[in-house]
């Protein structure tokens, strides 16, 4: 059973649209949750306002599928401060979404909207995983072969300490080897060069613990050009730093996609050109675009907790759908915790 927030939003108002529901919720969210039920054959629930979301979910056939609704009154606004709305709003889909994972009455969950709040409705209502300093966003990231990469952290912590990276690291590592059949996949500290006397005091310190890790399979600074060639399976960094990394990373491919097109469109050889090579820009496009990923793993807190892109549609919903089923399916937060266990004598399994 898996719960996904969908919350109400005004699709005309881009400004009040952008509620922790996402730009497009409830419509993509329901539309999504719909899709996984069918193609995964899963029990899917819909936490939001029942007269927001049982209109959108008429619209579609879900005879012989496994889709419910959980009520929920009140939602949190995007320019609302995340700390302070979890503990006021304590009716809102965010909350009440986290609250039946905690609960048992979901495997996990997926968020579109708010990181922050998602965040921190997932660590209040879930809990950090005991000897984890800090949750973290892990979040895959395209490469040239056929694997991606991690990410980790991309967004949670705005500031780390050294020994919070060298964490980062073991999780990070964990989620790719639960994700791909690789047992000591390549861990990498994010820098602005691959020499050992570059960066600052920060990527410095956790360069040290994470070379003296004889359990990371470590291989030293990488810059933000090598994790896309497939250099590196694990990035670590700050959240800052991933954040900007991910952004740009999403920008460049949007930029792409759009000036391909405009070449296509440019003369009637690029028409031509278009026309037979459309199946490998479609299988180009699918490579690089944030909705086949469907969304990012918040890592460190004792529940699976999917954070899906504000600006999903339902191909991105359903795919951060899979995500979460994925990592239920893996027993993550069993194996980080697990790994964890010695982790206050300084060690990491």
């Amino acid at each position: 059973m898996f719960a996904s927030a969908a919350r109400a939003g005004d699709e005309d108002d881009s400004h009040s649209s952008r509620r922790h529901g996402g730009d497009f919720a409830p419509r993509e969210v329901v539309h999504g949750a719909v899709l996984a039920a069918r193609e995964y054959g899963i029990a899917v629930q819909l936490v939001g306002p029942v007269e927001a979301v049982e209109p959108e979910l008429k619209k579609h056939d879900i005879k012989g599928l496994h889709v419910s609704i959980v009520p929920a009154s009140e939602v949190v606004a995007m320019d609302e401060k995340p700390s302070r709305a979890i503990v006021k709003k304590k009716n809102s889909s965010i909350v009440v979404t986290t609250k039946q994972v905690a609960d048992g009455l979901a495997d996990g969950m997926v968020a579109a909207g708010s990181t922050g709040a998602a965040s921190v409705a997932a660590q209040f209502g879930l809990g950090r995983i005991a000897n984890v300093d800090r949750s973290a966003i892990a979040c895959t990231m395209p490469t040239i072969t056929p694997r991606r990469c991690i990410g980790i952290d991309f967004g949670a912590n705005l500031e780390c300490t050294a020994h919070q990276l060298w964490q980062f690291a073991h999780m990070g590592a964990i989620v790719f080897s639960a994700m791909y059949p690789v047992k000591e996949p390549r861990v990498g500290i994010l820098n602005i060069g691959t020499e050992e006397t570059k960066g600052n005091q920060l990527v410095q310190d956790a360069y040290k613990l994470l070379k003296a890790d004889k359990n990371l399979n470590f291989i030293g600074f990488v810059e933000g050009r090598d994790y896309p060639m497939g250099k590196v399976d694990v990035v670590v960094t700050d959240g800052f730093t991933g954040n900007v990394s991910l952004k740009t990373a999403e920008g460049i491919a949007k930029m792409m996609e759009v000036m391909l097109r405009q070449e296509f469109l440019s003369s009637m050889q690029g028409k031509v050109a278009g026309i037979l090579g459309k199946k490998a820009f479609e299988g180009l496009k699918r490579r690089v675009d944030h909705n086949e990923a469907g969304g990012a793993l918040l890592v460190g807190v004792k529940g699976v907790c999917v954070i899906a892109h504000g600006g999903s549609k339902h191909t991105a919903i359903k795919n951060a759908i899979r995500v979460a089923k994925d990592m239920v399916a893996a027993n993550i937060v069993q194996r980080i915790e697990d790994s964890f266990v010695s982790a206050k004598a300084g060690s990491v399994k």
